[in-house]
């Protein structure tokens, strides 16, 4: 039996991708909601976590008319840059970061809100700044929580369906990613192909979260 490895290649490349992009963006985000008391805090914070009640194929559906190349944005983006977002890996990244952001954010959040106030305080009586009191102080001091949202960004990534089906549709080596090409084979009734490629997603799913906990009992003991 021939197999396509694409379907895997594609889908830890945008795994990859999607939990760089949002260590960038989570970590700033998560603090600045563990820490702010502004009115939109509380217009953030549910629109953040939004992925975790809608369904994948809601989420989809918006991005997929937001950058359709029918919308403003989308035509936009085609006529002047020459970008095109639907039914690309661009659009997968996007549908990816959105959908993943909540399991970036709010493990990360938790890490923050639980770290001493009193330590904080103390950093900037010493002349830290803000920068230097969360890149020196705090951050190193949550790894447990860092190490959460990184590892479930990227294992959520890798078993995303709905949202990379509505943006990006199965293209082959393009934006066919293994969730994709396992419902596929099930609909060709190849359960051999299918069960290979659940299989090996069962197998790193498992292996990165046993890391995870074995990592972070590790932080933990040091932390203690």
């Amino acid at each position: 039996m021939s197999l396509d490895w694409n379907p895997l290649i594609l889908t830890f490349q945008l795994a990859l991708v999607t939990t760089i992009i949002l260590m960038f963006v989570g970590i700033p985000l998560a603090y600045w909601i563990a820490l702010t008391r502004g009115k939109w805090k509380y217009v953030i914070e549910p629109l953040v976590s939004m992925p975790l009640v809608l369904p994948p194929t809601v989420l989809g559906f918006y991005i997929l008319l937001f950058f359709s190349p029918r919308s403003f944005l989308g035509s936009f983006l085609e006529t002047f840059f020459h970008v095109k977002v639907v039914f690309t890996f661009l659009g997968l990244v996007i549908g990816s970061v959105l959908f993943s952001l909540p399991f970036m954010v709010n493990p990360i959040k938790a890490g923050f809100q639980s770290f001493p106030k009193s330590l904080i305080e103390a950093s900037y009586a010493l002349g830290k700044s803000k920068k230097e009191t969360l890149l020196k102080v705090i951050l190193p001091n949550i790894k447990p929580a860092l190490w959460t949202g990184i590892v479930m960004a990227f294992a959520h990534t890798i078993g995303e369906f709905g949202v990379v089906l509505m943006i990006g549709g199965n293209i082959p080596g393009e934006t066919r990613v293994a969730s994709i090409a396992i419902f596929g084979e099930v609909e060709a009734l190849n359960y051999s192909a299918a069960n290979f490629y659940s299989g090996i997603l069962f197998l790193i799913s498992f292996g990165i979260l046993f890391v995870l906990n074995v990592v972070n009992k590790k932080d933990f003991k040091v932390m203690s």
